[in-house]
């Protein structure tokens, strides 16, 4: 199966409620990264064919194309940690055995989440100081806090994200990155 067609297919390995916020989760983060690319790239062509062909560029297209990275970077870190992609140093992690895996897992998936809550706290916070301020973004006239409200939303998906993958260790047998990526390596050799 695809990748695209996993994504498309998602279903939460976690018991009751927390399976359908998990699945939930996953499809709200599955459409606004397409859109998010989708627009960034029609954006982004619209503007090199008005630049080129008409003489004169879009003058919010470098605003959007700000907003719609913010949007995709945010969105993208609850996707990475939803399907166990994010970077691991894993020299110490692949050293100890299951049940040293598991409980370190457990342990990182906490701290991991803990860090995500504690950075949309002060994202929250960041927000507020620049709302307090009134900027605007000089040619769509938007309030620039708003274009920042994605931060706090990606950062507390990631954290869930990353305490639902506790649950998932504590409630399993086996280890896992992430609610459905189990522990371990796929093989990438192929035999000539």
């Amino acid at each position: 199966m695809s990748e695209d067609e996993s994504e498309k297919n998602y279903r939460s390995g976690l018991p009751g409620f927390l399976g359908i916020i998990d699945t939930f989760i996953s499809k709200l983060e599955a459409v606004i990264l397409a859109l998010g690319v989708l627009l960034m790239a029609l954006n982004t062509v619209t503007n090199v064919i008005a630049r080129f062909v008409f003489g004169n560029s879009i003058m919010f297209s470098g605003e959007l194309n700000r907003i719609l990275i913010i949007m995709i970077t945010f969105a993208g870190v609850g996707y990475a940690a939803r399907h166990g992609r994010h970077i691991r140093m894993s020299a110490i992690y692949d050293a100890l055995p299951a049940g040293g895996r598991k409980v370190l897992m457990i342990f990182i998936s906490l701290f991991t989440a803990a860090v995500m809550f504690f950075l949309c706290y002060y994202s929250i916070i960041y927000i507020l100081d620049m709302q307090s301020r009134g900027r605007v973004l000089p040619a769509l006239q938007l309030p620039i806090w708003i274009i920042y409200v994605w931060a706090p939303l990606g950062l507390f998906i990631t954290g869930i994200q990353y305490l639902l993958t506790a649950v998932k260790n504590v409630t399993s047998r086996d280890v896992y990155l992430s609610t459905t990526t189990l522990d371990g390596y796929k093989d990438t050799e192929t035999e000539v």
